[in-house]
């Protein structure tokens, strides 16, 4: 199957043929025609195959007869739940537009609104918006009358994140006839619900078992001690020659600790969080992505949206307090059949709390140690819950105990009781 019989107009294939796109990705070619076809979607793919091509691509091809002049509204809005995302998905747009007249816009926090309302009156076709940041403007007298192709990306982290709320109110406020596109890398109950709630009689598209990983990333995880994680995830690096690694944490403390102690290692590092402003977060990204860079450590926050051609490595110093957030994390790696590894660092707890994302993905992960990094078979879990739930389950002594017959226990203490009173 080729792009051409997939019906892409010119423009659009000389664009994707010069980023080297060779052949359609399975939920390209399940989607596209689709899309095309005006249906409603439900699509649920693992992260790195080809998603946002799989809606941008038709979406360009049905607006390219849009008139370009500054009167015209927006024709398309598409939602992600981050403004990493939102900016990875413009830039795509951009590059598989080059050769078309479509004018796009980002709406994201952390920018000025006015500035951003102003581009909006100069004639947009496409908006690519995180929902909180569209919400504000649609209360600022944005018009959405026009809007006929309503994408909502990601939208399990989106319902993570707590944007439920804010979706619907933007979806209720479109035109009746309006064709929705649902996608999501993992399948809950959540996403089931918001799909029957803002989806009619939609095409269902599955490319993979729910929740599962690409086959392509090698997965591994390795024992070791809390206290000397830091200085594994420095010796695999230099020992391995690792060239590029994005590493994940699970607080942005800990994002900030594990840099200052991989540069006394040496290492070039680079750290994107919460509190990095946009324009900090932003040029960090490009340096790692232009190799300036060798280890960018990071939180959830950038486990979706970013896209690293080639990514080698990705490391979970600790693991996500989300199962889900695995998923996401790892599928950094191994994007569009490329092969990636993913290595996951375990301390005592996180030994056995693996086994919730091995239970999501249907995967046994391959546990190991490195050599020189053995834990400590000394060292004892001091968890609370644990010691609680252990004692839970602890056999009761065998003690006889008194049981009074449901029928005869009444009569007992009433006759007990008789033989007490005054007039007895």
């Amino acid at each position: 199957m080729s792009f051409e019989k997939l019906g892409i107009i010119k423009p659009l294939l000389d664009a994707v043929y010069e980023l080297g796109y060779e052949h359609p990705t399975v939920i390209q070619k399940r989607a596209i025609p689709l899309v095309l076809s005006k249906s409603d979607i439900f699509a649920t793919a693992q992260t790195g195959t080809g998603k946002t091509a799989a809606f941008a691509l038709p979406i360009l091809q049905k607006l390219r007869n849009t008139p370009s002049d500054a009167n015209r509204l927006i024709s398309a809005v598409i939602l992600s739940p981050t403004r990493e995302l939102s900016i990875q998905i413009h830039e795509d747009i951009q590059n598989y537009a080059k050769y078309m007249d479509i004018d796009t816009a980002i709406l994201v926090g952390g920018k000025d609104i006015e500035s951003q309302q102003r581009t909006l009156k100069k004639g947009v076709d496409i908006v690519i918006a995180t929902p909180g940041r569209f919400t504000e403007h649609m209360e600022k007298g944005l018009k959405v009358s026009n809007i006929s192709i309503f994408v909502v990306d990601e939208a399990d982290r989106m319902l993570d994140m707590g944007f439920s709320k804010e979706i619907r109110k933007i979806h209720l406020q479109l035109p009746k006839k309006h064709q929705t596109l649902l996608f999501s890398a993992t399948y809950s109950d959540k996403v089931r619900k918001l799909s029957k709630q803002i989806l009619t009689k939609p095409a269902f598209i599955e490319t993979a078992k729910k929740n599962t990983t690409v086959e392509s990333i090698n997965q591994i995880a390795y024992l070791v001690d809390a206290s000397k994680k830091a200085q594994l995830l420095a010796y695999l690096i230099g020992s391995r020659n690792y060239p590029q690694v994005l590493v994940f944490t699970r607080t942005k403390a800990s994002a900030d600790e594990l840099v200052e102690e991989l540069k006394k290692d040496g290492l070039k590092c680079g750290v994107i969080h919460g509190d990095k402003t946009q324009a900090n977060r932003l040029k960090t990204l490009n340096q790692f992505k232009d190799g300036k860079i060798r280890v960018l450590v990071a939180t959830d926050i950038a486990s979706r949206g970013l896209d690293i051609e080639e990514l080698p490595y990705v490391i979970n110093y600790e693991l996500p307090s989300i199962p889900e957030d695995y998923v996401h994390r790892v599928g950094r790696t191994g994007r569009a059949g490329r092969e990636g590894e993913a290595i996951s660092l375990l301390d005592i707890y996180e030994k056995y709390e693996i086994k919730d994302i091995e239970k999501l993905i249907g995967l046994k992960i391959q546990k190991d140690v490195v050599e020189g990094f053995e834990p400590d078979p000394n060292i004892r879990r001091k968890d609370v819950e644990e010691r609680k739930l252990k004692n839970e389950h602890k056999k009761e002594p065998n003690k006889k105990v008194r049981q009074y017959n449901k029928n005869t226990s009444n009569f007992t203490k009433s006759k007990k009781k008789r033989k007490t009173t005054k007039r007895d």
